[in-house]
């Protein structure tokens, strides 16, 4: 049995407590936040009598018994949360994005290549039934030659009315880029590789605030992308991807919902199953802690795609290189 301690105990340290409580592979062994209350809350829903609760991340991750540790907390404290829990021969999964800046990922990168402790982080389009489905497609050239990859987002609210947290619209280490761009930007990543150079038009809300507007484009193995990002307005939210190829089309919309041709007559819904990712994650991590192999998500997976977050916010309209190589002529 896995006994993991969770750091960070709001809406997604309460997902994860949960699937740790279903999971017969692990055991919540200690909750920690800034907020008593909050942790203790967790503990009371998804531990057990056994389930100890902090304020103090450190304390936590010295506990004798704990073997994993997942990082819920906000990008700015990820390093300091990770280092310490590497630093106590703890396993590690990551909240994403793997960082506030792609800097700080490396850095991180550079820790977990340090030690022999499984690391991961958070992605769930590694695992999502649709997703999935689409990158085998796309590789079994289904579509044909894919010709562009399209990814659209719209936030009526931002931050939305469940996210009840400051921090999420703050340019540091909030907006809708790192909070749900990170996923789309990996699946891009996940079916033709890392993204090279983008070019993009960043609007914000205000000087220190979340970037509400944002055009832009992409390039990435001889496939052009492109960003539509729209926050504050009339209308539903979305998020989707779609890869155009020159035979058909297809589209992940909704997170989960896989759709051929979206919008045309012969439009057919292809998956339609969230499934459960967060539960996969935990079972491919306990396959690796145990010495099994995992499909997990590295941490030099994931700060490849804040490279990309960070050139977005860097390029002002100019064509950008991906990972801090300058702009291009």
């Amino acid at each position: 049995m896995i006994q993991i301690g969770i750091v960070g105990c709001g809406v997604i340290g309460n997902r994860l407590a949960a699937a740790v409580a279903e999971h017969d592979q692990y055991e919540l062994a200690a909750a920690c936040d800034l907020d008593a209350d909050r942790a203790a809350s967790l503990a009371a829903d998804h531990g057990t009598d056994r389930t100890q609760t902090t304020t103090d991340h450190a304390s936590l991750v010295e506990r004798d018994d704990l073997d994993a540790v997942y990082v819920g907390v906000p990008p700015l404290a990820h390093r300091e949360v990770v280092a310490d829990a590497l630093a106590a021969d703890r396993h590690v999964i990551c909240e994403k994005p793997i960082a506030a800046d792609a800097e700080t990922g490396r850095e991180l990168v550079g820790l977990a290549e340090e030690t022999d402790r499984v690391t991961a982080v958070n992605l769930p389009f590694r695992y999502t039934p649709g997703f999935v489905r689409l990158r085998e497609a796309v590789a079994a050239g289904d579509i044909g030659d894919p010709r562009r990859v399209e990814l659209r987002f719209r936030f009526p609210e931002w931050p939305r009315e469940w996210q009840d947290v400051a921090w999420l619209e703050s340019r540091e280490q909030g907006g809708p880029l790192r909070e749900v761009g990170t996923h789309f930007l990996f699946g891009v990543q996940e079916l033709f590789g890392p993204i090279e150079t983008v070019s993009a038009d960043v609007g914000y809300s205000g000087p220190e605030t979340y970037e509400d507007d944002v055009v832009g484009s992409f390039r990435v193995d001889g496939v052009r992308g492109t960003i539509d990002l729209l926050c504050d307005h009339e209308g539903e939210e979305e998020n989707a991807i779609t890869v155009v190829g020159d035979e058909a089309s297809l589209s992940l919309t909704a997170w989960y919902r896989l759709v051929r041709n979206r919008g045309r007559e012969d439009e057919e819904t292809l998956v339609d199953e969230r499934g459960d990712t967060v539960s996969a994650l935990l079972t491919e991590f306990a396959g690796a802690v145990e010495g099994e192999g995992g499909d997990l998500v590295s941490f030099a997976e994931a700060t490849r795609v804040q490279e990309v977050l960070d050139a977005i916010h860097a390029s002002d309209g100019d064509r950008v290189r991906a990972g801090g190589s300058g702009r291009e002529k």
